[in-house]
């Protein structure tokens, strides 16, 4: 009897296994997917229902406000900071309060060089052997524009570019966010 259970046993152990890997999901079939719109059938689930607007979050800007962002608040202090300058330096080249060729007044030139000049690049190089004033032009290749002029003790001067200054400034002072305002408030970078 023992022989005749343990043949039956074997017997039925592939049947078995034939029926396990159905139900394994590893084996399982991969669930159809609907082409085209419409109800869902028998094998299909329901599609995933939205819940009510009402019971939704409110959306940006309704209800509470929106907790100031560190990018909006580092640009207001970076505009505050720069501000005056900027003011200063368009007043300067795009009024008639300096002539072509005229130099700065000691104030307005304390500011240039303390707030611009001294953050360029090359500074060094621009002043050279020293700093005998600061001159408004034309740019000699550029005749409709005008900029600001190192004029050198040797009698030599150089245009510089304020932009480059302002940039060197912010890299410096305002390092985690310096390049995203020159990105969004300079023309040229």
């Amino acid at each position: 009897m023992a022989l005749a259970g343990a043949a039956l046993a074997h017997a039925a152990y592939p049947l078995l296994l034939l029926r396990a890997a159905h139900f394994t999901p590893w084996a399982a079939p991969a669930p159809r997917r609907r082409l085209l719109s419409g109800p869902p059938t028998a094998g299909e689930p329901p599609p995933p229902v939205r819940p009510p607007a009402s019971k939704l979050a409110d959306p940006p800007g309704v209800g509470a406000p929106e907790p100031s962002l560190p990018w909006r608040d580092a640009e207001a202090e970076i505009l505050r900071d720069i501000e005056p300058v900027l003011q200063l330096i368009k007043d300067i080249l795009h009024t008639d309060r300096y002539g072509d060729g005229e130099c700065l007044s000691p104030e307005d030139e304390n500011v240039v060089v303390e707030k611009l000049l001294g953050y360029h690049p090359r500074a060094q190089d621009k002043i050279g052997c020293g700093l005998d004033a600061i001159m408004v032009d034309r740019h000699p290749e550029f005749r409709k524009s005008r900029c600001l002029f190192v004029v050198r003790t040797d009698g030599v001067w150089i245009d510089f570019s304020y932009q480059k200054c302002l940039r060197a400034y912010l890299r410096e002072k305002y390092p985690s966010h310096a390049e995203k305002f020159i990105r969004e408030h300079f023309k040229r970078t």
